[in-house]
């Protein structure tokens, strides 16, 4: 039988999945890798980890899942998160680890560029919003802070144009992954001059922006014999993993909206125009030529519930996250809607859509003497989902949203996919057992469509079923519009705390 595999390079995990030429799931794996914070605003990762992590697992699946089933393996499909940097020097040799998404340090840098006319002006060329997890600002902030691996590094990659290269021996990179780096010009599909010259670089310094179906080179050698695949497999450089999960939810057409749960979150909708946002507050993403996945991300989604769970949680199960998390959500059904008036602001990493607020941080706000635990659980919760709906909120200005398609690890627990159709007063739709899969889905779907399975992309999207719903309650959806209202203050009056109480934390 013949197979495709995707490859995910997550925040913190590589995710490989194998299809058959239907659709149907062969098999999974996962292997995950740390996040570093060596000072306050650095988020960093091993490079040489990711790709050893990747070979692994990839190895490991075909070894055990592939190649005794005599599945041949047609396609590999990459797609990973935006927003990476990773200088390397001479030989391809890592000046270092790479910088991720979550990094704040370039926060001064953006700062200064989003309140100047050439910031502006960036934002309209590129689709990228003008925030620290910009690679447009994290190489400005390697230029003004570390002149020395600056001036050393012969190119600033994504750690998928890495991994490709090592695969591969090309430095390629696909619209979706350069348009994420606020140095793209959407229109030409070329690296744009003025963004360039901010950083102080060359196009030279990047990588050669191509398709998101285009196919490197062939494995090298060594791959190949490692992993028993032969020459004529094909592998597709792919996207993000944000267009990928919009595709795989088959979020196409007027009235649709994705919206992503996993360590992070994002609410995305697709169409053929940009959408203008005067405040900055809107991405606008490339899948191909002529197609945008526009939204608004949070830093703050499941990395938040999994940091309760961690610190709070009780662990019957010694390192049992995954049980530890279920009881929790259990704990939180036998409170009721609004949390007894406990409100959570969830911006422990900072903050991205719709307030782009690299000082903001985590608030418990309410908080009486009658509080319980539980209280705290569902408070975090609803803390997660407001923020999501804020950025939903933010987009319906451009374009009516009539209905939701949920993906990602925490959108595969009822109770979180119910409290959003609640709060966002729409049907929230969702492919059972996909949970996590809508990546995978929308790289199998590029796949096909590569391969001539499906004519175009908008054909393999109508592909896509979700058949499980969930309906809104309008009584509940009133009580939390009630507690939003204080949510969507709260984050706004406490500018200047935020940035205050990150004043104080550098001096220390």
């Amino acid at each position: 039988m013949e197979c495709i595999i995707t490859i995910e390079i997550g925040t913190g995990a590589i995710r490989v999945v194998a299809f058959d030429l239907k659709g149907i799931i062969l098999g999974s794996a996962k292997g995950s890798y740390p996040t570093f914070h060596a000072k306050p605003d650095f988020s960093e990762q091993d490079p040489e980890q990711i790709f050893i992590t990747m070979l692994y697992i990839l190895k490991n699946f075909l070894n055990e899942k592939i190649h005794p089933k005599k599945h041949k393996v047609i396609c590999l499909c990459f797609s990973s998160a935006m927003h990476s940097v990773l200088p390397i020097g001479k030989n391809g040799v890592p000046l270092g680890n790479a910088i991720a998404w979550s990094d704040n340090r370039a926060k001064k840098e953006a700062h200064d560029l989003k309140n100047s006319s050439l910031g502006k002006s960036l934002y309209k060329i590129t689709g990228t919003p003008i925030h620290a997890m910009s690679p447009l600002n994290k190489i400005k902030w390697l230029k003004n802070n570390d002149k020395d691996r600056f001036t050393a590094t012969q190119k600033f990659l994504a750690i998928k144009t890495y991994i490709i290269q090592q695969l591969t021996g090309e430095y390629i990179v696909d619209y979706s992954i350069a348009s994420a780096t606020g140095m793209l010009n959407t229109r030409t599909l070329k690296w744009e001059a003025d963004a360039l010259k901010y950083t102080g670089i060359t196009k030279e310094k990047l990588a050669d922006v191509v398709s998101v179906f285009y196919s490197p080179k062939k494995l090298k050698r060594e791959y190949q014999a490692s992993l028993g695949l032969h020459d004529k497999v094909k592998l597709i450089v792919g996207s993000s993993d944000g267009c990928m999960a919009t595709l795989g939810a088959g979020v196409w057409g007027d009235g649709k909206a994705t919206v992503t749960l996993e360590e992070s979150g994002a609410v995305r909708v697709v169409g053929t125009e940009i959408l203008q946002d005067e405040k900055q507050r809107i991405f606008n993403y490339l899948l191909t030529e002529g197609l945008y996945v526009s939204g608004g991300p949070t830093n703050n989604a499941g990395a938040v519930f999994e940091w309760y769970a961690k610190q709070f949680g009780d662990f019957k199960k010694a390192f049992d996250l995954e049980d530890c998390v279920n009881n929790l959500i259990n704990d939180a059904g036998k409170v009721h809607a609004g949390s007894a008036g406990l409100i959570f602001l969830p911006y422990l990493q900072g903050e991205r859509a719709p307030i782009w607020n690299a000082d903001a941080r985590g608030v418990y706000f309410g908080l009486n003497i009658n509080h319980e635990q539980q209280h705290f659980v569902r408070a975090t919760i609803e803390g997660i989902l407001y923020a999501i709906y804020s950025i939903g909120k933010t987009l319906e200005e451009h374009q009516t949203i009539k209905s939701l398609s949920a993906n990602g690890t925490f959108a595969s627990y009822p109770f979180w996919t119910q409290m959003m159709a609640d709060i966002f007063n729409k049907p929230v739709h969702i492919k059972q057992g996909s949970g996590s899969d809508s990546v995978a889905f929308g790289s199998f779907l590029l796949s096909a469509t590569k391969i001539g399975l499906y004519k175009n992309l908008d054909e393999a999207a109508e592909t896509v079923k979700l058949p499980d719903s969930f309906t809104p309650n309008k009584q509940l959806h009133n009580v939390y519009m009630k507690h939003y209202a204080i949510f969507e203050r709260l984050g706004v009056k406490l500018f200047d705390e935020f940035e205050a109480i990150a004043d104080l934390q550098h001096e220390n």
